[in-house]
């Protein structure tokens, strides 16, 4: 499959991983080898369609492309239709019923904690997040202060089970109005349902009663609502610190996660 590429594309890159795609298959450099181990293992557990592994040679971790597209982009209106939206629903939730793998999702530095005292509190990172964003004219104290009052609904107990962690529409692939199979699960592990709920309906709310038709019951909709607010407030400063280097990339690759505006993550 290799020796009839055309280009090299870059996926994702950053300081510690690297996703290329070489005709049908997708090269994940990484230098952390126990969390490419741990991706390994994740998708071995996980009930719903993933990537075959074509072959691993550390650091790199070669998969195959799965068939069909993407849900959609997060900054663009789905062109998937309702029917793939309801079967994504119903395979978080098939996700969601699996056994626990033994770890936690590396995603839960962004999922509200039970504290030393007992309660369950924001991450410690949203503080800073929230000067930050305020400090550099991201966005205006007052939405800040709205969203952060939404997000207090995840503010709850809950129950731990198998989620992916970084459930993003672009990792999500339909065939028709079928899941054919969801990539990226480096995050994957025990954490919210209502998390990853969130993140795939993340700016594209007009598909959340699919998604909910699929998945089932035992759904907290202000609770996704505030992991919206959450999300939005803990990588806003990411996208914006990210945006120049994707643009910078854009004339030698063509990358296949466009750099989102930050109006589509902030909710109020």
């Amino acid at each position: 499959m290799i020796d009839d590429m055309r280009e090299i594309e870059v996926v994702v890159a950053h300081s510690e991983r690297v996703t290329l795609r070489v005709g049908d298959v997708f090269l994940k450099i990484d230098t952390d080898q126990a969390r490419i181990d741990r991706e390994v293992e994740v998708m071995a557990r996980a009930p719903i369609p993933t990537p075959e592994i074509l072959w691993r040679k550390p650091p790199v971790l070669a998969l195959a492309a799965v068939a069909g597209a993407a849900l959609g982009l997060l900054e663009e209106p789905s062109l998937a239709s309702s029917a793939a939206w309801v079967a994504a629903g119903g395979a978080v939730r098939t996700l969601h019923d699996a056994p626990l793998p033994p770890w936690p999702s590396s995603q839960c530095q962004q999922q509200p904690a039970r504290s030393s005292r007992g309660t369950v509190e924001f991450p410690p990172g949203l503080d800073s997040e929230c000067e930050w964003l305020v400090a550099n004219d991201v966005v205006s104290a007052e939405v800040v202060r709205r969203n952060r009052q939404v997000a207090e609904a995840a503010l709850r107990p809950w129950t731990p089970v198998f989620i992916h962690g970084d459930l993003q529409i672009v990792h999500v692939f339909v065939d028709g109005d079928e899941v054919s199979g969801v990539v990226d699960w480096s995050e994957g592990g025990q954490g919210d349902a209502m998390y990853d709920l969130a993140t795939l309906t993340l700016a594209h709310e007009e598909h959340l009663d699919d998604v909910v038709a699929g998945y089932g019951g035992d759904i907290e909709i202000d609770v996704i609502r505030a992991y919206w607010s959450l999300r939005s407030l803990m990588e806003i400063r990411w996208l914006v610190s990210t945006a120049t280097a994707r643009r910078r990339r854009s004339h030698r690759s063509r990358c296949s996660t466009p750099c989102q505006p930050v109006d589509r993550y902030v909710r109020i």
